[in-house]
């Protein structure tokens, strides 16, 4: 009998984290929640969580949003059916370093689906306490790198992403030396086909248009320029030990087919399934089981058709800067990280063009490569304040590019 994991989930009211909590509530034999974090945006979702599955402690990273989510959790208790005195608040852990000290907790399975560099520590707290780490937060990885796989354990990391996910199926079993290449799908994103002129007037509503998936908003303007293929490129590399040379990314409409690896003697293992997050959530929390039902399966009595075609490399030019970034190593993927996300919230608030996204992530990169600043590490081993100063030195470099307008094409 499968015995029942304690979970923390980090990011609890975001995307991943709402669709972590649903399958783990159609499987209470399975698990249980021991801790939930979350920014403190949206307390009233927050308590509901809290109320319904026990959670014994909460962390918020807004301090001002502490007192906003004691009134949610009592009115929720009231509308629980919670009598008059009879509910017990959880312990509240309020401020920056919330998250970091609930992924710390005694548990199984720490989902970390917090979005952003700001989910580096909370890994390494995870990591540091033993607990497995289903990761969703890639860029914890990506600007970790070899920080974060030195932490882990064999086998502590399981992928969240449905593209590592999808590898991770594919290469079960086998031999990493049987493998002649990874190649990673992408669904193109809501502008495949256009010319970059045609780019030029995108809008975030558009950007926010995506074909296939249902994701946050980082996460989905990341798919429109594609440099979120980029960043787990760099993923891809650091999980399973495979050369950037022999990682491929072929573009998918349909979204079906989540990753392929290639083997020397040309067999290729392809892991498919309707786009539905829940199942890599659900396999990233029953590791190496699998939970009855997590998602629809495909449907094979209707005709079906999949179409490939390679990545337009002039147009979305962002996978191939995030594999100089990774090649690159160092402090390079954390650069292009924090570049890259202060240039989405520039877009979001309609600041950037959409074409100036990528263009100002090269132009922090390319300053980083040239100017003698203290961030630079590459010619001994990368520490964590390494990391740290990089991502803040990157911010501040791209607040700078996009107030010049430089690189709003």
């Amino acid at each position: 009998m499968t015995s029942r994991r304690d979970v923390v989930v980090l990011g609890s009211t975001g995307s991943v984290g709402t669709q972590a909590l649903d399958v783990i509530t159609r499987h209470p034999d399975r698990f249980r929640v021991v801790g939930l974090a979350a920014g403190g945006a949206r307390p009233e979702l927050l308590a509901q969580q809290v109320i319904e599955h026990g959670v014994a402690v909460v962390g918020v990273s807004r301090g001002s949003a502490a007192q906003d989510l004691q009134l949610a959790l009592y009115a929720q208790a009231q509308r629980s059916g919670f009598a008059t005195g009879e509910f017990v608040l959880p312990r509240l852990v309020v401020g920056p370093e919330a998250a970091i000290e609930v992924a710390a907790l005694p548990c199984d399975v720490v989902l970390n689906a917090m979005t952003g560099s700001v989910g580096l520590l909370p890994t390494l707290a995870a990591l540091a306490a033993g607990s497995t780490l289903a990761l969703a937060n890639k860029e914890s990885l990506i600007v970790g790198g070899d920080i974060v796989m030195g932490a882990a354990k064999p086998g502590q990391i399981i992928p969240v992403d449905s593209e590592h996910s999808a590898l991770a199926q594919a290469l079960r079993g086998e031999s990493i030396d049987d493998v002649r290449r990874l190649v990673l799908t992408a669904s193109g994103g809501p502008f495949r086909g256009r010319s970059r002129d045609e780019l030029f007037h995108v809008t975030p509503d558009q950007a926010l248009a995506h074909p296939t998936w249902d994701m946050g908003p980082v996460v989905t303007v990341n798919s429109a320029t594609l440099i979120n293929k980029g960043l787990e490129v760099i993923e891809a590399h650091l999980l399973f030990g495979i050369p950037f040379d022999r990682i491929d990314v072929v573009v998918h409409p349909q979204s079906v087919v989540h990753s392929m690896v290639e083997y020397v003697d040309g067999s290729t293992i392809a892991q498919a399934s309707p786009p539905d997050m829940r199942l890599p959530i659900a396999l990233a929390l029953a590791w190496p089981g699998r939970l009855p039902g997590a998602a629809a399966a495909c449907d094979w009595d209707h005709p079906v058709g999949w179409q490939f075609e390679p990545l337009d490399a002039t147009v979305f030019p962002a996978v191939d800067l995030a594999r100089r970034a990774g090649a690159k190593a160092g402090t390079a993927p954390a650069v292009l990280n924090a570049a890259n996300e202060v240039a989405v919230g520039a877009f979001l608030a309609s600041r950037l063009s959409f074409l100036g996204l990528v263009d100002t992530v090269a132009a922090v990169l390319a300053s980083h490569e040239v100017c003698e600043q203290p961030v630079r590490s590459e010619q001994r081993r990368v520490s964590v304040d390494d990391v740290l100063a990089a991502d803040r030195w990157a911010r501040q470099c791209a607040d700078t590019v996009i107030a010049a307008g430089g690189s709003d094409s």
